[in-house]
Order: structure tokens, then sequence, then C-alpha cells
């Protein structure tokens, strides 16, 4: 056998079954860029399809962009960009489903991680300040056969 620092796991002899993941994460303004981004929007475009279109984008290429990553075919990505007007942020959610031998929560934080990049890029014109925080996995479910 070759000898190597990094693997692909070897998820062969694993049975294939329905498998679900949830992530969340947002990107929080200044209070001055979240009324710009609310009043004015970007320059570049509506923010919520793009980042909602750049997430699903994301999750599809997750295996080009974590080497140690399975392509899966997935079945659904579902992503959701909402302003927070409580918190003056953009909040990002996104779901993946899969019939596969491996989970798709590294699908899910990606289409997150790309969402709150998108809309970083569409909005750094205005605000300097802000910052993407709490990219985190919020459930992830394997459906037995």
């Amino acid at each position: 056998m070759l000898k190597s620092f990094f693997k692909m796991i070897d998820v062969g002899n694993k049975i294939p079954c329905r498998r679900e993941a949830l992530a969340a994460g947002k990107v929080i303004f200044s209070e001055a860029g979240f009324n710009e981004l609310i009043t004015k929007g970007s320059k570049k475009g509506d923010i919520v399809p793009h980042a909602e279109i750049a997430g699903i984008l994301g999750a599809k290429y997750t295996p080009n962009l974590l080497p140690m990553c399975h392509p899966l075919p997935l079945d659904s990505v579902h992503v959701e960009v909402k302003p927070n007007h409580e918190t003056k942020s953009v909040d990002v959610q996104a779901f993946a489903a899969a019939h596969a031998k491996t989970g798709v929560e590294m699908e899910a934080l990606t289409a997150v991680s790309v969402s709150c990049l998108a809309v970083y890029d569409m909005c750094k014109n205005f605000d300097k300040s802000m910052r993407i925080e709490n990219i985190h996995l919020v459930s992830k479910i394997k459906h037995e056969n």
C-alpha cells in the first residue's frame, strides 16, 4: 500500500441511505451598512438571489474545494438568505440531502460559507466592518434503510 499523509476515507462497504444536513451562519453589518443595504441595496445587484445561487453552487462544488470530500449525488440543496433587522445581519441557512454512503454536512457548510462570502463581496464597497460569523452545523440526519 502506498504511504501518504492524506487519504480519502474508504466508504466502499457502506450502504447508501438518505442523508440530510442543515447549516447556518451570518454576515454582521455595522448599523450604517445595514441601513444602506436595506435602503439602497448593492450596486452589483440583488444580494438575496445572488447569495442563494452562490450557496447552491458551493454545495455542488464541495469535493472540488475540499480534497478529501467524496463527490455526492446531491438530491436537494436549498439556501435561504434573509436580512435580520434585529441583529443588523444577513442570516444564511442551507439544507442539503443525498442518497449516499457518506454525509452531506460539508456540502451544507460550504453552501453557507459561499453564500456569506457572496454577501460580503456584494456589500464590501459600503461596509468595511462586516464580519462573517457563527458558521456551524445545525443538524445532520442519517435515515436508516
